[in-house]
């Protein structure tokens, strides 16, 4: 008999979702891109595939100028399908205004997504 090992999927993103909470499997709940000034912005993560070691990276930016809110790093070693999340808040209302968060793997973009808060 010959034993076949199951190919290994390469690692990508399949999705980034926003919204305003998360489930316990980390997803979004709540999806939107309109968001309130005391909201907490959730952005999850779909992710496919194995590797040994991947660094996720979000970036978070206001206005046409894309001045940054918040950077985070997550190095995770994906097996298959998982989802991960990142989320800003602040304990001042945010401004009112367009936003975006960029999400890369080990450098490449892997999606990117556009919202707003409004009074």
């Amino acid at each position: 008999t010959v034993e076949t090992t199951p190919a290994v999927v390469p690692f990508k993103v399949d999705s980034v979702d926003l919204g305003k909470a998360i489930g316990p499997d980390k997803k979004v709940t709540d999806a939107t891109t309109t968001f309130g000034t005391k909201d907490t912005i959730y952005a999850s993560v779909a992710t496919d595939g194995a590797a040994p070691s991947v660094k996720l990276h979000a970036k978070w930016t206001f206005g046409d100028a894309g001045k940054v809110v918040k950077e985070e790093d997550l190095n995770i070693a994906p097996t298959g399908p998982a989802v991960n999340e990142f989320h800003i808040s602040k304990p001042t209302p945010w401004p009112t205004g367009k936003y975006h968060v960029e999400i890369t793997a080990d450098g490449a973009s892997a999606g990117a997504k556009d919202f707003e808060i409004k009074k």
